[in-house]
């Protein structure tokens, strides 16, 4: 039976963009270290200030809107409040109306990973609901994140 490699931390350079991330107080749980439902919380969060800010996404007003239909993440280290968390981003895949994100956190200056994860996007019309064409601008974004092959 064949079973795959066991998830490992990555270099920085394997992700295309960064944002950083402050913990909270109230991130940390019982054991001292970031709950782990605060990991995906903050792949949302990088994935989509990017889009924002570069103008490929409005939250309130847009037409195309994300859903979330899949997501993982494996824990290498704990990460703790008082901390800044670096966020790598990079496109592993883009669909006809779907994108694969992935993300890796990283302490502040630390080479490797703490934890890394992904998650699929579905793009549908806000008021259908029903999946749509990726955008141009916001494939062209995209592409910019998108690993090499």
């Amino acid at each position: 039976m064949n079973t795959p490699d066991r998830p490992r931390p990555e270099a920085r350079d394997a992700y295309r963009a960064f944002r950083t991330i402050t913990t909270r107080w109230m991130d940390n749980d019982q054991y001292g270290h970031v709950n782990n439902v605060v990991y995906y919380s903050w792949f949302d969060t990088a994935v989509n200030a990017h889009l924002i800010e570069q103008g490929v996404l409005d939250t309130a007003a847009g037409t195309v809107i994300g859903f979330v239909v899949e997501t993982q993440c494996h824990y290498f280290a704990p990460l703790a409040f008082p901390q800044n968390v670096e966020a790598g981003i990079r496109v592993a895949r883009i669909g006809g109306s779907s994108v694969r994100y992935e993300v890796g956190l990283f302490a502040e200056g630390a080479p490797t990973t703490a934890a890394k994860g992904h998650f699929v996007h579905v793009y549908v019309d806000r008021t259908t609901q029903r999946p749509v064409p990726l955008p141009a601008a916001l494939k062209a974004v995209l592409e910019q994140l998108q690993c090499p092959a």
